[in-house]
């Protein structure tokens, strides 16, 4: 096993060492799920792509096993920092809409320009992450549809809870790059939740350690679960 970056990184190793530590490796499908049973399965740090839902505290990046970070934004703690305040000017001029899901054909181009991005492991189509229904199944989904001069220019998609939201996955034009189109959405995303009074905004897993998402971690209110049905403010160690 080699040692992870940065302080944070070891840290983290360290309580993987720990006499009582469980390795937790769960998996379930379920086609319909009510608002308060998301907000349970997310309080326990469980996630979803479409109909299936699992979680883990152990991921392998870049050859290094990492311990798996689970993230939630408490939303009355939430405020926009200056960075995230340029990307919603810098968009401006863009048309935002918040929608059920629907997979187009527009959505499915915009995928596959999206996909450039990955050096590795490229996901292969949109429904990796949704079901065929995804208006509906396994709970209410709805995106927020982003267009520029007509032209879909990004999309992202998330589940309804009773007092929380789930976000699930985003994809923007790899040309557009300087607008920061995921965090822009993100932020659509977490206004939403505000807007509908909503308690708590899931944005998903990072990794201890330096990592590919550790954008997850650049958000005021952020909170990090410790694997045992507890969560606390997240304190960046590295």
């Amino acid at each position: 096993m080699t040692g992870t970056r940065g302080t944070e990184g070891r840290e983290h190793l360290f309580m993987i060492l720990e006499p009582g530590f469980q390795f937790i490796n769960e998996e379930f499908y379920a086609d319909a799920v009510t608002g308060e049973q998301l907000d349970a399965l997310l309080a326990d740090a469980w996630r979803h792509f479409g109909t299936h839902f699992f979680r883990y505290n152990l991921g392998v990046y870049e050859d290094e096993i990492r311990l798996v970070l689970p993230l939630r934004i408490r939303l009355a703690n939430f405020k926009l920092s200056k960075n995230q305040r340029r990307v919603l000017r810098r968009n401006a001029d863009l048309t935002t809409e918040i929608r059920p899901i629907e997979i187009s054909d527009e959505t499915h181009a915009l995928f596959e320009r999206h996909k450039r991005r990955f050096k590795r492991d490229a996901p292969a189509t949109v429904f990796d992450f949704l079901s065929h229904d995804p208006a509906a199944i396994p709970v209410t989904g709805l995106e927020v549809n982003v267009r520029s001069e007509g032209e879909l220019a990004a999309v992202s998609f998330f589940g309804l809870g009773y007092v929380s939201i789930s976000s699930i996955y985003g994809i923007f034009d790899p040309d557009a790059l300087s607008r920061s189109l995921g965090i822009f959405t993100m932020l659509k995303e977490i206004e939403y939740a505000i807007g509908q009074g909503k308690q708590f905004y899931y944005h998903g897993y990072a990794y201890s350690g330096v990592s590919f998402y550790d954008y997850k971690k650049r958000f005021s209110g952020l909170e990090n679960s410790d694997w045992k049905g507890s969560w606390s403010e997240f304190q960046p160690t590295s």
